[in-house]
């Protein structure tokens, strides 16, 4: 148990440590993420088109 309760204590002193991103930084950086995710998206979805009908030309289906 004392275990337990020297490392919560622990945990607790590094959170207090932690700097946390402020409001307008965790809206900027989710932005980028989806700006990011959607251009991956189309990417993939585009690559999968061409390659599939490439491979339908080169099979003949």
């Amino acid at each position: 148990m004392v275990n337990i309760g020297k490392f919560l204590i622990e945990a607790q002193n590094e959170l207090k440590r932690v700097v946390w991103p402020t409001k307008r930084e965790i809206i900027n950086l989710t932005v980028v993420v989806i700006i990011i995710s959607l251009v991956v998206g189309l990417f993939l979805t585009g690559s999968d088109f061409i390659f599939s009908r490439l491979i339908r030309l080169i099979i003949g289906y």
